[in-house]
């Protein structure tokens, strides 16, 4: 494996995998399983169908739950999680969110383990869930872009990436902070994109971003194996976005006094993942096949 950031390959043989019910979970479970990796499975309920060698139901935020389901594990992909600030009320949604990710990391480094990955969001930007219409600072979005917060739930992605970045001087452990877009399985994919036609500034908050969930399974996998040292926040997307419109014509519509600092043809993401490819030799597959056509009177 390519040195990319002066770091050891690292080939994971049992890995923890929390929230491995969710949406998200299950594919990674699945996907680790197929290639032959042992994977422990931290839930708060037992489905009875994950492809997991143990499944122990617990919460991640409880630390005796970690710690009986980090045994005989050597890398931990953390995704447990209040996905939104409606899950809960507000002190739910950020106590619950950091509390899991402060166990699970801290657990994790008492117990000697190295590697791990933990699921922020784009939505760490502040933008989706604001009550008022935010605009980012600039496109293409990036990870140096100021943050706009105002939400428990931006604040406990914030929160967890603060988090792992202390891990990694407090245990020496090297941790990865993936920023997900909207996450798309076939059925979330064919509602949101369904949305976006009936209105093209729906997604306006989400830059029109997204990504598969196999992808989003994948990156995860790469942010626990590729070399690297210390602790790294990057975005992942899909290279177009999850409408039929050219992205800059979106911008100019629904971020009208958002500059454009690099070109961004056709239907190309307005978030730059190179850090990902670069960090990760990560670059995502699935993309929409959809005609390009004009934004015009579908603007509204």
């Amino acid at each position: 494996m390519r040195d990319l950031a002066g770091g050891a390959a690292h080939q994971p043989r049992h890995v923890l995998v929390t929230g491995a019910a969710g949406m998200v979970g299950r594919t990674v479970t699945a996907q680790l399983h197929a290639q032959g990796v042992r994977v422990t499975a931290l839930a708060l309920d037992d489905p009875g169908n994950l492809p997991a060698d143990r499944v122990v139901v617990g919460d991640a935020g409880d630390p005796a739950a970690v710690r009986t389901a980090l045994d005989g594990v050597d890398a931990v992909i953390h995704l447990a999680a209040r996905p939104s600030p409606h899950h809960g009320t507000p002190l739910e949604v950020f106590a619950g969110n950091s509390r899991a990710t402060f166990a699970v990391l801290e657990e994790a480094g008492r117990a000697g383990i190295q590697r791990a990955m933990i699921a922020s969001s784009y939505s760490v930007l502040g933008i989706p869930f604001a009550r008022a219409r935010l605009h980012p600072a600039y496109y293409p979005i990036d990870e140096q872009l100021p943050l706009q917060i105002t939400d428990p739930y931006a604040l406990s992605k914030l929160a967890d990436e603060a988090t792992a970045r202390m891990m990694t001087h407090r245990h020496g452990m090297d941790v990865v902070a993936i920023r997900y877009p909207f996450i798309a399985n076939e059925e979330r994919l064919v509602e949101r994109l369904e949305a976006t036609l009936d209105d093209p500034g729906a997604a306006a908050a989400d830059s029109w971003a997204y990504l598969g969930v196999e992808d989003a399974a994948q990156v995860a996998w790469h942010a626990v194996t590729e070399p690297l040292t210390g602790f790294h926040v990057v975005f992942a997307a899909a290279p177009d976005i999850l409408a039929p419109y050219r992205t800059e014509e979106l911008i100019a519509t629904y971020h009208p006094d958002t500059p454009i600092r690099r070109p961004i043809p056709g239907r190309r993401t307005p978030i730059d993942t190179t850090a990902a490819t670069r960090l990760l030799g990560f670059t995502a597959r699935a993309m929409t096949d959809l005609e390009e056509r004009p934004l015009g009177a579908a603007a509204g």
